[in-house]
């Protein structure tokens, strides 16, 4: 079974004075040459190169921690063979690349890249790995759509000498613009399909999402590590 499926920054000032201050033959910081300065000009040459700093400094530091995440998926062989180490080191970096997340409510946004086929490189979840038991052969892909508020996660696993599709689809509803239960609603293994049980249910909370990776968390505490 596949159970993976698991501010804005407000400055105020207060500039009393040159609002309540009587007035005088001193010109005010309005009218002022240096008024002006700074409440305009000082924030051309200072604020805008600041933030445009930020942002390039944002976007390599993304680059360089993706490139470490999906090394070390590559390494540990999505998680399967990982040791104690290199899980702690991936916990490490997922918070650091969260952190970063250029895309606010990827479920609401509309704006969002969240939508799409996703393949599994990395996650915690033994059970979706298939560790100790049928192996999984290929890509593990998601895909979320949140114009129907729907999902299906799809595979192939190794029954011996039979490589067989299996495939589960699922309902969200959106809690908040990051998370949403997911009801799984119906399993799908080679031919046959049956309904999933009631009691399927999980939540999903997309932590982080660009053009090339999401980050997920489940509500069992597993991450999760998806490109497209």
């Amino acid at each position: 079974m596949l159970s993976f499926l698991v501010a804005a920054l407000c400055l105020c000032s207060q500039h009393t004075e040159a609002f309540s201050s009587p007035p005088t033959t001193t010109a005010s910081p309005l009218q002022s040459s240096t008024g002006l300065n700074l409440f305009f000009g000082d924030y051309l040459p200072l604020g805008i190169p600041v933030l445009v700093a930020k942002d390039k400094w944002d976007n390599s530091r993304r680059t360089q921690l993706k490139e470490q995440i999906l090394s070390l998926a590559s390494d540990t062989k999505r998680g399967l063979t990982k040791s104690d180490e290199q899980a702690e080191e991936m916990q490490g970096l997922f918070e650091q690349l969260e952190k970063l997340n250029p895309t606010v409510n990827p479920l609401t946004n509309k704006f969002s890249k969240v939508n799409g086929d996703w393949s599994l490189d990395y996650t915690t979840s033994d059970s979706i790995l298939g560790k100790g038991g049928f192996p999984r052969i290929g890509p593990i892909v998601q895909n979320i759509d949140t114009t129907t508020l729907s999902a299906k996660n799809s595979e192939i696993v190794r029954y011996g000498i039979f490589d067989v599709p299996r495939s589960i689809s699922v309902e969200l509803s959106p809690i908040n613009g990051r998370r949403t239960v997911a009801d799984f609603k119906r399993f799908q293994l080679g031919p046959v399909g049956f309904d999933a049980p009631d009691s399927f249910v999980g939540e999903l909370d997309i932590t982080y999402v660009d053009d090339e990776v999401r980050l997920s968390r489940g509500d069992k505490g597993n991450i999760f590590v998806l490109t497209r």
